[in-house]
């Protein structure tokens, strides 16, 4: 694909691209052995997905081994419309995860990435991208990165540092995973990072427990605005989702999928497609309704690039539930 010009990204995911593959049956189930499908995912690719195809220029800024996984691993991002030309390689493998199939969001994941080309993530590598950073208009990046190694937390800090610096905006979920970090660094991170948050994305009552000691969806995102991140989604189970935008906390109705498949990367859909219509000029409230059904619509293939919805589909499914307000907090 052609690489587009500098300054042309409208958004940038900074994070972590994983080798997936993918039970056909629960992993408690496979003493026999299971079929798997190999396929790629993580945050960062999953969510670069969707802000591509949410029609931003979107480019992916991450460290992938050297080995021959790597060339379908960034065929695969090209092919769902993301530029690869700025991935640095490293002689490490690259980390993997093997899955089960589930539709409601509870999966049983086994990881591989202790020592891994995405773990080397670092400041210098940041530094490669200063000029990327300071001319796009949003970085996404999340907690997963941060705990990575502590090369990668400090990776976040100054790409996020930068990107704020120079007037852009910047996507955050905390997504923290009790295997990689504690809750005292998460929760570290998470205060450096908040008050240069445009969009803080997390789930309840996983991360707002370990984050900010609540299961209360509005309670958690009181609690982070007063970190300081400027707006807040929180997803409340499968089929809600509360947005704080600074004046005011909504419940909104996530547009229901008749023939669920499998919910790996239904966030990251989300805040990609939320973080690319917003930096497209959409308002806070439209870009979010488009970042739930894009999610939704997500949840029809299997892992967390199985199935990134066309933008028309999206649009189309937004148009239904954006005014569908459950209720209003005061």
């Amino acid at each position: 694909m052609s690489t587009p010009a500098r300054g042309a990204y409208d958004v940038l995911v900074l994070g972590e691209v994983l080798v997936e593959l993918h039970a056909a049956t629960a992993l408690r189930d496979a003493a026999d052995g299971t079929a798997a499908r190999v396929s790629y995912s993580g945050d960062a690719l999953n969510a670069a997905a969707a802000a591509a195809a949410a029609g931003a220029r979107t480019a992916l800024l991450a460290v992938v081994s050297d080995d021959e996984l790597s060339l379908p691993l960034l065929a695969r991002a090209a092919e769902l419309g993301v530029d690869v030309s700025h991935v640095r390689r490293a002689p490490r493998p690259n980390g993997a995860y093997l899955l089960s199939a589930d539709t409601e969001g509870d999966r049983e994941f086994v990881y591989w990435r202790t020592g891994s080309a995405g773990s080397t993530l670092s400041v210098e590598h940041v530094e490669s991208w200063r000029d990327l950073l300071i001319s796009a208009k949003a970085l996404l990046t999340s907690g997963i990165t941060g705990a990575l190694s502590p090369s990668s937390r400090e990776a976040v800090l100054v790409a996020a540092e930068t990107v704020h610096a120079a007037g852009g905006h910047l996507s955050y979920d905390p997504n923290f995973r009790s295997r990689l970090t504690t809750r005292s660094e998460a929760r570290s991170l998470l205060a450096r990072i908040a008050p240069m948050t445009g969009l803080l994305k997390t789930s309840c009552p996983a991360d707002a427990l370990a984050m900010v000691d609540t299961d209360d969806p509005a309670e958690a995102a009181a609690r982070y605005r007063a970190l300081g991140a400027r707006a807040v989604a929180v997803t409340a189970g499968a089929d809600r989702l509360l947005l704080h935008d600074g004046a005011r906390a909504a419940y909104f109705p996530v547009p229901l999928n008749p023939a669920p498949v499998d919910a790996t990367g239904a966030g990251d859909c989300f805040t990609g497609t939320t973080t690319a219509r917003l930096v497209l000029g959409e308002s806070l409230q439209d870009a979010v309704a488009q970042g739930m059904a894009a999610a939704s619509l997500s949840v029809s293939g299997r892992g967390g690039t199985g199935h990134v919805p066309e933008f028309t589909k999206t649009t189309a499914l937004a148009a239904v539930h954006r005014d569908h307000a459950l209720r209003l907090l005061g």
